[in-house]
C-alpha cells in the first residue's frame, strides 16, 4: 500500500491565495506575502542598487505598492514577476533619483556594522574551505557586477543570479525578451574583458 503525502499548495497558488485575502480586505495577508518574500526581493535589490541600506527601504517601499496597488493585481498573473517588477522599477527610479543627488561610494561603510557592500552582500560565495583564489575571483566578479550600467547589471542579475527565465526578466524589466538578450550580451562582453586576468 502506498501513501501519498500531499505537499500542500504551490508557491504561486499561495501568492494568489494571499493576494486574494489582501483584495478581499484581510490586510494580515500582507504579512504572509513578506515572510515569503521578503529576503529575495531585498537580495534583488542590494545587487541591483549596491547599497544595503537603499534596499532595505526600497524592499519595504515595494512592500508597500504592492499593498496599496493590491486592487490592480489580477489572478492570472504571477505574483512574484508583479513583484519584481515593482522592486525593478522602484530601483530604476532610485538610480535616477541618485544620478541627480550623488551620495556616498558604493564601497562605503555602513556606519552600524563596519562592514563593506562587499563583505555584507549575499552572493553565491563559495564554502569556506574552498582556496582563498576561489574567494577573490568570487569578489572580483559582484564587483564587476556593480559597476555595469543599471539596465546591464539588471539583466545579469536577474538572469544569471536570481535565475530568472528571459522572459520573465523582460517582464520585469518591461522590456522585450529580445531587448534583455541584448542587455546579457553587452554585460558579458563587458565583464569578460574586466575579468579577463581570472579567466
Amino acid at each position: 500500500m502506498s501513501i501519498t503525502i500531499d505537499a500542500g499548495p504551490s508557491p504561486d497558488a499561495q501568492d494568489r491565495a494571499d493576494m486574494e485575502r489582501l483584495q478581499a480586505g484581510h490586510d494580515a495577508a500582507l504579512n504572509d506575502l513578506m515572510k515569503r518574500h521578503a529576503t529575495p526581493i531585498f537580495h534583488l535589490l542590494c545587487r541591483m542598487v549596491g547599497n544595503e541600506d537603499d534596499a532595505n527601504d526600497l524592499a519595504q517601499e515595494t512592500f508597500v505598492r504592492v499593498f496599496k496597488s493590491r486592487d490592480s493585481f489580477r489572478a492570472e498573473q504571477k505574483f512574484s514577476t508583479w513583484l519584481f517588477t515593482i522592486a525593478a522599477n522602484l530601483a530604476r527610479n532610485h538610480f535616477r533619483w541618485r544620478a541627480r543627488h550623488p551620495n556616498l561610494s558604493l564601497d562605503a561603510e555602513n556606519p552600524e556594522t563596519e562592514q563593506s557592500l562587499d563583505s555584507t552582500l549575499p552572493s553565491k560565495s563559495p564554502a569556506p574551505n574552498e582556496a582563498a583564489l576561489t574567494t577573490e575571483r568570487a569578489a572580483a566578479v559582484r564587483t564587476a557586477v556593480k559597476n555595469l550600467p543599471a539596465d546591464l547589471r539588471a539583466a545579469v542579475v536577474l538572469c544569471e543570479w536570481e535565475e530568472r527565465s528571459i522572459a520573465d526578466a523582460a517582464a520585469i524589466l518591461e522590456a522585450t525578451p529580445k531587448a534583455v538578450e541584448s542587455r546579457l550580451y553587452r554585460a558579458r562582453q563587458i565583464l569578460r574583458e574586466r575579468l579577463k586576468s581570472w579567466l
